[in-house]
């Protein structure tokens, strides 16, 4: 799985296509969608027209695990069908559950499932998003499945230490979604934007490198050619250690995003 990848969160599915396709053309290989996001089927477009070969590529989407849903086996199997019939694959190199839904008690019983798609080879690999430390000690100690990777809510304002050592404990690799910060502000912070200007580089940039350096499988999104650009362009510098510790003191723990424990959209 390539550490950097394309995201595809609110592009709308008519924009998908052309954000997918320039990003191919850009250099990146890993495409993040979900069922959610309602652009399976333009981002699918833009995979079948890019005439990269199939091997070349490494394609996300997950399982909306809506609560108007009974999720048994079944279910998710039909789910799984629905996304790969929009995207116009015949399989999947990594199939998440978005939400752990604590509240639902339903998330063992689609991890299982999802196992039974990975030992037929449909899917390479399987994860989880969104979850807390103590939804994968649960899973590990209730199904024995420790899932591959975790996508999380991850940005210098909100570094995630105690699940990453989980993760770290579990096997598990560090994901990040959200990486600059959903547009609230970080990139205009003081520290940032000295870092960049030392480096003679982007505080997208800036902190897209630090992901990296932080060992973080990292998805940006833009759909902007010249930004999506901007963003893969990363690994011609460092971060020093006065650098990293600078971010490292950046943590306040802000979520911009939902709290996974109380998540629950139908």
């Amino acid at each position: 799985m390539p550490q950097l990848g394309f995201g595809v969160w609110q592009v709308p599915d008519d924009q998908a296509e052309t954000a997918v396709g320039e990003a191919l053309r850009a250099g990146y290989r890993s495409i993040d969608t979900a069922q959610i996001y309602g652009n399976e089927e333009g981002t699918g477009r833009a995979l079948a027209a890019c005439g990269l070969p199939r091997d070349e590529l490494f394609v996300t989407t997950k399982l909306w695990n809506s609560r108007t849903i009974t999720w048994t086996r079944d279910e998710v199997l039909r789910a799984f069908d629905a996304s790969l019939a929009r995207l116009g694959l015949d399989r999947l190199d990594l199939y998440l559950i978005h939400w752990p839904r604590p509240m639902r008690d339903d998330y063992l019983t689609i991890l299982r499932a999802f196992t039974e798609l990975r030992d037929s080879g449909r899917v390479r690999a399987i994860g989880v998003s969104n979850f807390k430390p103590a939804h994968l000690r649960r899973l590990k100690d209730e199904t024995g499945i420790v899932p591959t990777i975790n996508q999380i809510e991850l940005h210098p304002y909100l570094q995630q230490e105690e699940t990453r050592a989980v993760h770290a404990d579990l096997g598990i690799v560090t994901e990040a979604y959200s990486p600059l910060g959903s547009g609230k502000g970080l990139l205009d912070d003081p520290v940032i934007t000295r870092i960049a200007a030392k480096h003679g580089r982007t505080p997208a940039q800036t902190v897209l490198r630090w992901h990296v350096q932080s060992g973080f499988v990292t998805i940006p999104k833009s759909v902007t050619p010249a930004r999506i650009r901007e963003n893969l362009d990363v690994f011609g510098f460092a971060l020093d250690d006065e650098d990293m510790a600078a971010f490292a003191g950046l943590n306040r723990d802000t979520r911009f995003g939902a709290d996974p424990d109380e998540a629950d959209w139908p």
